[in-house]
């Protein structure tokens, strides 16, 4: 076969790109107060022998760590900080705030996708979005439309599908089941719009282009910050190739999607007043067609994957962990009982409320297994960090969540068991400092769908837990293997039975 002149040029750019790639890894390292030259990702082999358990590998260098901080070395640039150390998330979340944006790299990488969205911009964009946002999501109405469209998906969809998975011995797996769920519920939130992701049978019955577009859009926008040489992404893009020809169609199909949503909503000019967060943002007339769609997106790819990701792990865990699962049981008798409600009416926001041991529960799953498990800034200028570790000025610091919730001096000796009651004060589910537990990130960017989240969760697993049981199709006590992308997946998804309960 003959080879023309630009595959030469483009088989020219990937060896050497391959090259930077090996001498990249070969010499990656950390030194940090006296630690120089302590390997990091070590040799090649050991980064390729690792990488499939990078998230624990990484935890273990951490700890190793007297400060739990470590600083990426190449000869001659240092680039960049990886850290568990809760006094530096507080430091580059709260304390130095304006010196630790997002940073040019990470929005300019998902601006195709994500375009002047909330989660994609810095400044003062960023304030007046997270100021609008911030009120719309403190709004009682809003946490009714969301607990009103959690119930309905519920009691329609859920759990028929888990009644009928119970009644024909049909395996199911959980993680695809909840992501479905996860990604209706966001859509009737954010545009009050059912793309009808999870039929009856747990099939998808319509939507599933715009859920497989969106899909697609999110795990290839942030395949572009694996790339060894940081501007491959621009060369594909420039020549239309491969996986940014990809995302430029897919991207196209949810811009599309949601363009056509919006500019029937603005033309029909309905007077009822809907609750979802597109209508509270068109209330603004000089919200541009562009400027809802990107701050919309970026609410239902917030909503997509964090709780079913959240809930996958916990319904994991409750498997190993059946006293869990007796006292959560335990816990929702009670509260039936004392409202004089029976199983299958739906539990109220002040019931939700009450459930200190089942929040417990989902707090402490999402400690050892963070929907977010590392998460970026960059750095503005020169700082030193509060453990004295020097960071410079344009480059990258991330904070390990999954680490910080495997650190003994954080913890304690039993960080690495899964203990709900380390939440429980006096009955009650208490909370720690969002620095020693940035699950929802921590100060200006908290997360404002937080209380959101939590309603969902404990609807789902209130719910679902007192009229069904999972037994779970993998190897006993043996950890699912991990799935990184924007959030932390089980590769293989969570194969299950159903059991309805007597």
């Amino acid at each position: 076969m003959e080879v023309t002149a630009f595959q030469t040029v483009l088989l020219f750019i990937f060896f050497i790109i391959s090259l930077h790639f090996l001498y990249f890894f070969l010499h990656l390292n950390t030194k940090n107060n006296g630690f120089k030259n302590y390997p990091f990702f070590g040799t090649l082999p050991d980064f390729l022998l690792n990488r499939h358990r990078f998230l624990d590998w990484s935890t273990q260098i951490l700890s190793n760590h007297p400060t739990n901080t470590a600083v990426f070395h190449r000869p001659g640039k240092i680039h960049g900080v990886i850290t568990s150390n809760p006094l530096v998330v507080q430091h580059i979340l709260k304390t130095q705030f304006e010196n630790y944006p997002k940073g040019t790299r990470f929005i300019t990488l998902l601006k195709d996708f994500l375009g002047n969205g909330i989660f994609n911009i810095d400044g003062e964009p960023w304030k007046i979005q997270r100021k609008t946002a911030s009120y719309e999501f403190n709004t009682k109405s809003l946490r009714n439309f969301v607990m009103e469209n959690v119930f309905v998906e519920l009691k329609t969809r859920l759990i028929p599908i888990l009644e009928n998975a119970a009644r024909n011995n049909r395996v199911l797996d959980v993680q695809d089941i909840l992501e479905r769920f996860a990604f209706d519920n966001i859509c009737k939130v954010a545009f009050n719009l059912d793309p009808g992701c999870l039929g009856g049978d747990g099939i998808v019955i319509n939507g599933g282009e715009f859920m497989k577009a969106f899909e697609e859009a999110t795990n290839l926008s942030s395949g572009r910050f694996m790339y060894a040489f940081p501007k491959l992404y621009a060369v594909k893009k420039l020549f239309n190739l491969g996986t940014e020809k990809r995302l430029k169609n897919s991207v196209s199909t949810v811009h599309e999607f949601a363009d056509k949503i919006i500019k029937t909503r603005i033309e029909e000019r309905v007077e009822k007043k809907d609750e979802d967060l597109l209508s509270r943002f068109m209330e603004n007339s000089e919200n541009s067609l562009e400027f809802l769609r990107d701050i919309v997106i970026s609410f239902i790819l917030a909503g997509r994957d964090t709780t079913s990701s959240a809930l996958s792990w916990f319904f994991w865990l409750l498997s190993v962990s059946p006293n869990v699962e007796i006292k959560i049981l335990k816990e929702l008798q009670e509260i039936r009982g004392k409202n004089g409600k029976s199983i299958g009416e739906v539990f109220d926001f002040d019931e939700l409320r009450e459930m200190n041991y089942l929040q417990a529960s989902i707090l402490e799953s999402m400690r050892l297994y963070p929907p977010v498990p590392v998460d970026t800034k960059a750095c503005n200028k020169d700082d030193i960090l509060p453990d004295g570790t020097f960071i410079g000025k344009d480059w990258f610091i991330s904070y390990h969540t999954y680490a910080m919730g495997r650190m003994k001096n954080i913890w304690g000796e039993d960080c690495c068991e899964y203990k709900p009651e380390r939440w429980i004060e006096n009955g009650i589910c208490k909370h720690e400092d969002p620095f020693k537990y940035p699950v929802f990130h921590a100060g200006p960017r908290m997360c404002l769908g937080k209380e959101m989240a939590y309603i969902q969760m404990k609807s789902i697993v209130a719910c679902v837990l007192e009229r069904f049981g999972f037994e779970v199709l993998l190897e006993k006590g043996k950890c699912p293997e991990h799935l990184l992308s924007l959030t932390l997946r089980m590769k293989g998804g969570l194969p299950v039975k159903v059991k309805e309960r007597n």
